[in-house]
């Protein structure tokens, strides 16, 4: 008999006896392990869910309206592929500036002028030194404002839409989360590329064929802000101050039968000019106002805020088109009560005067050279010449007559007594050799923000005409003139509307009686 140990007879039972079966089931294999790749996909359309909501986000609620300094305007974020800055200026054109790195552009969109706000800087100068401060506060406001409002829009957007394509919250909110750390990027590769030298390097785009003109109006303005700043505070501050200059000055002491015109031209909107118009009107008395024409700059609507004050003048205003306004100007001016306009030579009674005028058939707002040039003005002196013969045969003759250029006016010689023109931003008088006297005023906008541009500032003129009432016929007239930007000079010179040798050179007509030149 043969013994064995017990040990090992356990150890062959173990191994002889079958393994039992767990009754655990195994987890099913992933399809997405078994194939590699399949999470890229996923992962694109993700993201490509995050761009779309978030691009959305920004189109939708993502634009924040703030003003900077006088004007109106509009900023938002848009997707970009290389950054940078764009102003537009509307109809004018655009700027776009390299001010960063980033896929996002920053788009500031000018919608208007503020005329209340711009005549709030004009009624109170003392404000004009601290305008570059308000005009980076209101910047730096209207920023922060955006980054919040952008912040909302990108998470908002991208979450929205990840819920509507995955029906998931978890990855509605993983898509906010990305949209914004994705923006939370943009901001910081901005923030490090920031460049505040590129507003000196503007890149134009736009219809006008002036554009390099225009690039270096932009960069002389911002390179010399702060002196063209204290200049502009200057002449504000001189304009409020022409009460006291104008009383000071020899007045024309006319009798009740006097009719007295202010004539103004060229103003180019320039808001100090609404001022100066407004002060005469008070120390002269004037009857009526003679606008010939360019009021404006470049005749956009966004500019026909700037006319408002004529409603406030108290007296009646007669205007005609210049080069520079557009008829979207001239319909803006016919609905207010005391403008009269004139165009197609029609007669107008004013003030007991009989005016008639012919609008400049050319609209130039860039100072370009078009193919009609003088023979197109000719043509439209032609057409009010025959206007004004037609008016003598009917027994009504017309006093005076206005255009905007002078070549124009003097198309009119024999058939009015007196015409008034500008344009040429210099006073001048002339006796045209049938007999017709042409008065063509300087620019009382001074040539409007091009002052800044030239070694001299241009000054600012304008005329005090009196006429009989009863013969309607030009006595006199003071030539108004100040000094131009940073300037403080103010003269009045007296002119008797004696005759004048036919053809003489311009200003040459009458002597002054009375100058006073005040500091």
């Amino acid at each position: 008999m043969v013994r064995v140990p017990v040990a090992a007879l356990r150890t062959l039972t173990n191994r002889v006896r079958p393994a039992r079966r767990s009754t655990r089931t195994l987890p099913a294999p992933d399809p997405a392990a078994a194939r590699p790749g399949r999470g890229w996909p996923s992962a694109l359309g993700l993201m490509a869910v995050v761009l779309v909501g978030a691009w959305l986000g920004l189109l939708i609620v993502g634009n924040v309206r703030t003003p900077v300094g006088p004007m109106n305007t509009t900023m938002a974020l848009r997707p970009s592929l290389t950054g940078g800055t764009r102003i537009n200026i509307s109809p004018l054109g655009a700027l776009t500036l390299d001010s960063h790195v980033a896929p996002v552009r920053l788009d500031v969109n000018v919608d208007q002028l503020d005329p209340l706000r711009a005549q709030a800087l004009v009624a109170h100068p003392e404000r004009l030194s601290g305008l570059q401060d308000e005009v980076a506060a209101d910047v730096e406001h209207g920023t922060l404002d955006l980054a919040v409002r952008s912040c909302v829009a990108v998470v908002a957007g991208a979450g929205v839409l990840g819920l509507a394509v995955y029906r998931r919250p978890r990855r509605a909110l993983a898509a906010g989360g990305l949209a914004l750390a994705l923006l939370a990027a943009s901001g910081a590769s901005a923030y490090a590329t920031w460049n505040p030298k590129s507003v000196l390097e503007p890149k134009y785009s736009g219809l006008l064929s002036s554009a390099p003109s225009v690039v270096g109006n932009a960069r002389s303005i911002v390179t010399e802000f702060d002196v063209y700043q204290k200049e502009l505070a200057r002449l504000v501050t001189n304009v409020t101050k022409l009460y006291d200059v104008t009383s000071t000055l020899p007045a024309y002491q006319p009798d009740p039968s006097t009719i007295r015109v202010l004539h103004v031209s060229d103003i180019h909107l320039n808001p100090a000019s609404w001022k100066i118009v407004a002060s005469l009107v008070e120390q002269y008395k004037v009857n009526v106002i003679v606008d010939s024409g360019d009021t404006m700059d470049h005749g956009t609507a966004a500019e026909n805020g700037f006319l408002d004050p004529i409603r406030d003048l108290g007296v009646p205003y007669v205007w005609v088109r210049g080069n520079h306004d557009s008829s979207a100007t001239q319909h803006y001016l016919e609905r207010m009560r005391n403008v009269h306009v004139l165009d197609d030579g029609r007669a107008q009674t004013v003030a007991g005067l009989r005016f008639a005028g012919m609008g400049d058939p050319q609209f130039t707002p860039d100072r370009s050279a078009v193919p009609g040039g003088n023979a197109a003005e000719q043509l439209a002196g032609d057409r009010l010449a025959s206007a004004l013969r037609d008016q003598k045969a009917r027994h009504t003759p017309v006093d005076v007559a206005v255009a905007h250029e002078p070549s124009a006016a003097r198309e009119t010689d024999g058939e009015v007594p007196l015409v008034l023109c500008g344009h040429l931003h210099h006073e001048g008088d002339e006796m045209l050799p049938y007999g017709t006297r042409l008065r063509m005023e300087g620019s009382t906008g001074g040539s409007g923000l091009r002052a800044v541009e030239g070694k001299y500032p241009a000054p600012i003129e304008a005329s005090i005409l009196y006429f009989d009432r009863d013969s309607r016929r030009l006595q006199a007239w003071d030539a108004i003139k100040l000094g131009g930007l940073g300037e403080t000079t103010a003269e009045v010179s007296r002119h008797l509307a004696v005759p004048v040798k036919p053809g003489a050179a311009p200003s040459s007509a009458g002597s002054p009686t009375s100058s006073s030149p005040s500091p």
